[in-house]
């Protein structure tokens, strides 16, 4: 299901990403414990009166500045802007209005996307007497709001909702949509054309060649699919940064529109961290995962080469290891077309149920083997479990108590799950009840 996009944009220090950390914080339902995925989080899932949307938190715009770290802030604000439904511009209420703002709202109506403008800092009932200088920015009415203290977020996020464009988070037509995703010069616009036989995409060895998400449709042997290929995420050359932020905003609406994430890795340059953090969004995004290493016609070959790197991915990809993994040479057409029967078997996998009497038995045996957790003389159980939910797989467990949960026999679970089912190239989703838990309808 392809969610609706929400960029918050606006000046540094405006309270962004106090009002970013205040709606995921939230959405409390189903946690994942999993360390290391994405240590500066700048998207996540949302939810509001049942109405799920991507939301992305930007760097602050400051419209004159030169500073490189400020100018590049404001280049990953601006492909946010462009990859989202709604924007959500916010000012500061204390500050008041500003030439800066100013500057922005400029840019903002530019745009032609829904804009809504939303004031901050706002920790009294009784509104400042320059909260009507907002009105000035040409925006419509402005939202005030206090992040800190949760005042008014309530009708902000109404307002954001009723502004989603018709028919968004609609379930697309069956077809598997393929996002392919890495950073630049690492072949993605080339593995395209190989599979379309032709040069749709432009292909040049400059780093940053495609700027944006390009949509292709295809068809082999009867199945139908779809192709994203996204600007590539390289590392910073002149920032204290290991990534520039908006390029990952880029790959973001690609990941949320497709069912499976093709992600490429250089053979020459191994796992990187731009490597890792591009897995995380698309691990925490509940897709489908094909690790594809391109280039292996420039490696040196051994008896074990390609079964030592595939520890080193299983080594640095710990969150994902149920990605499989695909060895490639575009330039040489070796095992391409193993990379789309990869994904077409993913995105099998991603909707697939089982049964709750299967499930359940499985889940008997897995606690006989290793028995539950206790804690304090209080030992955890299980009393059933049942799949409600595909894409990514989702399963509830009524347990007596939660906290005896731990991350570790979660996992044992999900290993176990997966050693009777498969589910290979998918993330599991886990939600645990107690006894008087509200039921999901």
């Amino acid at each position: 299901m392809s969610k609706p996009i929400v960029a918050v944009v606006g000046r540094p220090n405006v309270g962004k990403s106090t009002f970013f950390n205040k709606v995921v914080g939230e959405r409390i339902a189903i946690v994942e414990d999993t360390p290391g995925v994405t240590r500066d989080r700048i998207y996540a899932e949302a939810e509001w009166c049942g109405v799920s949307f991507a939301l992305i938190d930007t760097g602050g715009i400051e419209p004159d500045s030169k500073d490189i770290i400020l100018s590049q802030m404001r280049e990953q604000a601006e492909v946010a802007m462009a990859a989202a439904d709604v924007i959500l511009f916010m000012v500061d209420g204390k500050e008041g209005l500003t030439a800066a703002d100013r500057e922005v709202a400029m840019m903002l109506m530019k745009t032609g996307k829904n804009v809504i403008l939303a004031v901050n800092k706002v920790d009294k009932a009784q509104l400042p007497d320059d909260f009507y200088d907002f009105y000035e920015l040409g925006l419509g009415e402005p939202i005030a709001i206090s992040s800190a203290n949760m005042l008014g977020l309530g009708d902000l996020l109404d307002r954001i909702v009723e502004n989603f464009p018709e028919g968004a988070g609609v379930e697309d037509e069956d077809v598997v949509k393929i996002a392919v995703i890495g950073k630049p010069n690492v072949g993605k616009s080339s593995l395209i054309n190989e599979f379309l036989g032709e040069k749709r995409v432009i292909v040049s060895p400059i780093a940053g060649t495609t700027r944006d998400s390009i949509d292709t449709p295809f068809e082999r042997d009867g199945e139908k699919y779809v192709l994203i290929d996204t600007a590539g995420i390289r590392r910073k050359s002149k920032v204290n940064e290991d990534i520039e932020r908006y390029s990952v905003i880029r790959a973001i609406a690609a990941i949320e529109r497709c069912d499976v994430c093709l992600l490429m890795i250089d053979a020459g340059e191994g796992i990187t961290e731009q490597d890792k953090k591009i897995a995380g969004v698309a691990h925490e995004a509940g897709k489908g995962i094909v690790v594809v290493v391109n280039k292996w016609d420039t490696i040196e070959k051994e008896t074990n080469t390609m079964r030592n790197f595939r520890k080193d991915i299983a080594a640095e990809l710990t969150f994902m290891s149920y990605a499989p993994s695909v060895f490639i040479s575009v330039l040489e057409h070796q095992r391409v077309w193993e990379v789309l029967k990869a994904a077409k078997a993913v995105a099998e996998n991603r909707a697939m149920r089982v049964s709750t009497g299967q499930l359940n038995s499985l889940i008997v045996d897995a606690t006989m083997m290793k028995q539950p957790p206790a804690d304090k003389g209080k030992r955890l159980k299980i009393y059933y479990a049942t799949q409600i939910g595909i894409k990514p797989p989702l399963f509830s467990f009524k347990i007596n108590d939660r906290d005896l949960m731990h991350f570790s026999y979660a996992r044992y679970l999900e290993n176990k799950i997966r050693e009777g089912f498969g589910f290979e190239g998918t993330s599991i989703k886990f939600v645990f009840r107690e006894k008087g838990d509200k039921e999901d309808a």
